[in-house]
């Protein structure tokens, strides 16, 4: 895209609640209550812990890393923001509880009005959505954020699936060309165990974004058309463990880095590759995920790129306690701040100017 196309972009804008100003007193860690799924017990349907968010914020604040006063809180995309990569037609569609149904790989969902979905299901993954694009500004910003939620990386422009039901990285990331000033190249290092086939199809045939997917070739979804896009495929076996692990990781993650100097590295962080999953067949230990985002956000620091990470899949009850540990771990390292800076400005609950 020229430098004349990009600013034509970036004057279509729409009015968005998302790209507020956020005090300094605010750590770039963004959550919301309402990212958690509970609803008559339905969500116990899936495999995925539905308040896992919940539990990682937990148990921050039990190790006193942050409070309520220092989150910035998430708010809900609207239907304008999804709008700046879904289709219309891919939004009414889910005004259908057939297809939330399908997404979410709930069947009970399909019986239930479609107004108790959108309430219980639906709205707590646009908070997700609306916390990831926030979290991409804070990331540009500060040089790190957080979604505590977020990594819906099946989920495309114009079709959802494995529990993904909207394209929270995509949206992320189309904001920001959008928005921010010398934001121009992206590389996406996606470390979850299932192939992210949502962004692959969104940026196909978009030079500005470089991906890098590592996951487990034998499992969901195998999309090979999606995987055109990948310019640094690792595809592992089943069981793979530590070892082998982290030393593809860290000798790809090098060569991504190396061979395309991005502006900001979203880094799909998914725990589904902890030895146990019922989804993910791998075989990394807890010491092994905490290592992996530290290769991550090290490398990152050291070249002085931005990162954005979101917790994407997971689906053990221990993967809140992993997440939490990890964050600990990156402050400990030094690769992460864990106070936020003193200076003016309104609570992060105070209503915010617009854009």
């Amino acid at each position: 895209m020229s430098h004349k196309e990009d600013n034509e972009e970036k004057s279509r804008c729409h009015r968005t609640d998302l790209y507020a100003s956020i005090p300094r007193t605010c750590l770039p860690i963004v959550y919301h209550p309402d990212y958690n799924i509970t609803f008559m017990g339905l969500e116990k349907l899936h495999p995925f812990d539905a308040g896992k968010w919940g539990k990682v914020i937990r148990f921050l604040k039990e190790e006193q890393f942050i409070n309520d006063g220092n989150l910035v809180e998430a708010r809900e995309a609207a239907e304008e923001d999804l709008l700046v990569v879904h289709t219309k037609r891919y939004l009414n569609r889910l005004k259908w509880s057939l297809v939330v149904a399908t997404i979410t790989e709930i069947p009970p969902l399909l019986f239930l009005p479609n107004f108790l979905v959108q309430r219980k299901v639906l709205r707590p993954l646009r908070t997700q959505t609306g916390g990831t694009i926030m979290a991409g500004k804070l990331a540009v910003e500060r040089g790190w954020a957080i979604n505590v939620g977020g990594g819906f990386h099946h989920c495309s422009s114009d079709r959802g699936g494995g529990f993904c039901a909207y394209a929270d990285i995509t949206l992320a990331i189309k904001f920001l060309f959008e928005r921010v000033e010398g934001i121009s190249r992206v590389t996406i290092i996606d470390l979850d165990a299932h192939q992210g086939n949502g962004h692959e199809r969104d940026f196909l045939d978009d030079r500005r974004v470089f991906i890098m997917d590592m996951y487990n070739r034998y499992i969901y979804p195998g999309d090979e058309y999606a995987k055109r896009a990948i310019k640094r495929k690792v595809e592992l076996d089943w069981g793979t463990e530590d070892s082998e692990y982290l030393q593809k990781v860290e000798l790809h993650m090098e060569g991504t880095l190396n061979e395309v100097l991005p502006d900001i590295i979203v880094y799909n962080a998914g725990t589904d590759i902890l030895d146990g999953d019922p989804l993910g067949g791998l075989s990394i230990s807890p010491q092994g995920i905490i290592k992996r985002d530290e290769l991550v956000f090290r490398a990152a620091k050291r070249r002085g790129i931005p990162v954005l990470m979101v917790t994407s899949g997971g689906y053990q009850k221990k993967t809140a306690r992993i997440i939490a540990d990890s964050i600990l771990n990156l402050h400990r390292q030094g690769l992460i701040e864990g106070d936020a800076a003193e200076g003016e400005g309104s609570s992060p609950n105070s209503s915010p100017p617009t854009f």
